[in-house]
């Protein structure tokens, strides 16, 4: 007994560092996901939107979406089942939109390889006649994120790979796409990041025509604050637009943006109750404040 006890915070102390040094870095769409999550949450001008999601007692999951454009007065939804073994490691779903297309997706995580997730996924329009079937494959373990898809097409496949490797909080990734029947590579991205627990900076270069960054910083508990930088070679207009969140209490918070063409935009998020959250913003235009064409939004979330 003796001897037991006195190896319990050797153990521990091992855990404790094998969790903090072999961390999986994310995928490579995730790079610079704080700041994106700054500038694209809480927000959704022109838009009526209201989502739905509940829970049968058998499992299956749904979620409901519909919109309507201000705008165009074009009104949009959606409809997605879930379905979960995890004893298995499979995940079924079902999708269907007003655009009449459907969608089957099937994926297994965990099952052949620790850490490899399997989807296939087909769509159908039953208008049109047209299919299309994807295959996709993602490997996370310590330190290196791999993900392969492919596109199946009557012409020939198209390829997509990227690659993400972290290290003490550096990330370097890389993006690609082939297409097999043009034997024409049509993506050539690279991405280098750097992650702490309050601070994220990324920068990416675009088919090496396509330039940006981002900054994020929790300056507190409450506050989040994000920075935003994009050009393009050949073009002399830098995008560039500052964001923050401020949580007020547990139940709400307030975004605001703004970029180098003037344009704010304000959004303000309140939980009204547990399964219910209501999202207001608005899209003002510095430049022509009295010539009007500011947009306003309108989001209701319903979870059960």
């Amino acid at each position: 007994c003796q001897y037991s006890c006195k190896n319990i915070p050797v153990q521990f102390s091992v855990n404790i560092l094998f969790f903090f040094t072999m961390a999986v870095p994310p995928t490579y769409a995730d790079l610079g996901k704080s700041a994106k999550d700054i500038f694209n949450k809480g927000y959704g001008f022109g838009m009526v939107k209201l989502d739905v999601k509940t829970k049968s007692a058998s499992g299956v999951e749904f979620k409901t979406s519909g919109s309507s454009n201000t705008d165009t007065s074009k009104v949009a939804g959606s409809l997605e089942t879930k379905y979960k073994r995890p004893e298995y490691g499979l995940t079924f779903t079902e999708k269907w939109n007003t655009d009449n297309t459907l969608g089957t997706e099937i994926t297994v995580e965990d099952q052949i390889a620790k850490g490899l997730k399997l989807t296939f996924d087909t769509t159908f329009s039953p208008n049109t006649g047209k299919k299309s079937g994807k295959v996709k494959t993602a490997y996370k373990h310590e330190y290196v994120n791999l993900g392969c898809d492919v596109d199946f097409d009557f012409a020939g496949p198209t390829i997509h790979g990227a690659a993400v490797v972290g290290y003490e909080g550096w990330l370097a990734g890389y993006q690609m796409s082939f297409d097999t029947a043009k034997s024409k590579m049509i993506q050539n991205n690279f991405a280098i990041g750097y992650k702490t627990g309050d601070f994220q900076l990324h920068t990416n270069i675009n088919n090496g025509a396509e330039f940006g960054g981002s900054i994020y910083q929790k300056v507190s508990n409450h506050l989040e604050t994000a920075v935003s930088l994009a050009w393009t070679a050949g073009n002399n207009n830098t995008q560039f637009g500052i964001g923050a969140k401020y949580q007020l209490d547990k139940d709400a918070s307030i975004n605001a943006k703004v970029n180098n063409n003037s344009l704010v935009g304000v959004g303000y998020t309140q939980t009204l109750r547990p399964g219910v959250k209501l999202t207001l913003s608005g899209l003002v235009d510095g430049k022509n404040i009295n010539a009007g064409g500011h947009k306003l939004g309108l989001g209701l979330e319903l979870e059960a």
